[in-house]
């Protein structure tokens, strides 16, 4: 459904596809622009997430996106980023930000990550594909849902569990949801000339 990996305009090829389907796709696919140059800087970042430098200030600014110590972007930062431009299309800021929040708690505390921001990007990214490989079903909390539950390895229990499948299938729906009004947007166009 979709043509690029998400959170950036890196083309989802059949290679990158299988990379996501392994839950791999923030390590084959973003760790080596950061390991080849120490950490990514603002005008990288800007060119594979399709953001502009700007708004990418403006959140680490905001205290959504840790900040930088360097002018280097680290992968717990490209991370963050990449999850809040998954989701900006159908959500509100300030909402997705409550959203990490509540998986992770504050953004310059690792302590009580429930899952590193880059294996949350992961998880996603695989969600993502397997969402949009299910054909025929109707995308609803309740399918959406036990999606979010079949991806969750098994080491998580209990509360914790039932936190990160909740706000993975928000950020499924969320991703779905973005898709079609792009789509509604689209068709809008076609009548609107």
């Amino acid at each position: 459904m979709n043509s690029h990996v998400p959170g950036t305009v890196l083309p989802l090829t059949d290679w990158a596809r299988d990379r996501i389907s392994q839950g791999q796709a923030f390590d084959a696919l973003i760790s080596p622009i950061l390991s080849a140059t120490g950490g990514v800087t603002l005008s990288q970042l800007a060119r594979f997430t399709g953001l502009e430098g700007s708004t990418i200030q403006n959140w680490i600014k905001r205290g959504w996106v840790a900040s930088n110590k360097n002018k280097k972007y680290t992968e717990k930062q490209v991370a963050r980023i990449l999850l809040i431009n998954v989701l900006r299309a159908a959500m509100k800021l300030e909402d997705i930000v409550k959203l990490m929040e509540y998986i992770n708690g504050e953004v310059e505390d690792e302590s009580d990550d429930i899952l590193h921001d880059k294996d949350l990007f992961d998880l996603l990214c695989s969600a993502v594909l397997r969402l949009d490989e299910t054909e025929g079903m109707r995308i609803d909390g309740e399918n959406v849902m036990k999606i979010s539950d079949s991806m969750i390895s098994e080491d998580f229990k209990g509360e914790v569990r039932d936190k990160l499948q909740k706000a993975l299938a928000i950020m499924l729906l969320a991703y779905r949801s973005a898709i079609l009004k792009n789509e509604a947007y689209r068709l809008y166009s076609e009548i609107n000339k």
